[in-house]
């Protein structure tokens, strides 16, 4: 029996036992483990967030459609600003910021989509990426660094940054962190 049918068959049994019992109610905490997203496993950790599915999934999609990308086809620089304008106006407006101070600081980073998010890679690694504040429903956005971003400093050293806002002063440590990024 496949997968589909199986999990069809198992909620129709629990659905004829709620009924049969007449508790078609869930319990207080399973509803609200529910609401927000996550769930438990049998181990008892908890399971992805379905923001965290989705994210998984989009990168699926990603790594499918570059697959099919032939090398002479445009980057991701439309990718990017599709994504960019699909957020929330506060997360946009500061995207559409961000991807501009990052373009100027470092033109030789190509833009692209990383698990739904725009990310600007080097030599088809990314170095650095967005992450608007409503994708995980975070109460900041956040401007990540990944380890190939050559940020180092001694035994330890921050890889992503809180934005409540872009200002002049913000801005221009942007752009320093960048250009060390891809030296």
């Amino acid at each position: 029996m496949d997968g589909r049918r199986a999990r069809a068959q198992n909620v129709r049994a629990l659905e004829w036992r709620n009924a049969d019992t007449g508790d078609a109610t869930m319990s207080p905490k399973k509803a609200a483990s529910k609401a927000a997203g996550t769930r438990k496993t049998a181990g008892g950790s908890r399971g992805f967030t379905t923001e965290e599915k989705a994210a998984m999934q989009e990168r699926a999609r990603e790594l499918k459609a570059a697959g099919r990308r032939s090398a002479g086809q445009a980057d991701g620089e439309a990718e990017v600003l599709a994504k960019i304008a699909e957020m929330p106006r506060a997360d946009r407006v500061m995207a559409e910021r961000l991807h501009a101070l990052v373009r100027a600081a470092a033109p030789e980073l190509s833009p692209r989509t990383w698990y739904g998010m725009p990310a600007y890679a080097k030599d088809g690694k990314v170095v650095c990426f967005f992450q608007s504040a409503h994708k995980f429903k975070a109460r900041y956005a956040t401007l990540g660094f990944s380890d190939t971003a050559q940020l180092d400093e001694g035994a330890m050293w921050p890889t992503s940054f809180a934005l409540a806002e872009l200002g002049a002063k913000e801005e221009e440590r942007i752009r320093a962190l960048v250009k060390r990024a891809v030296s």
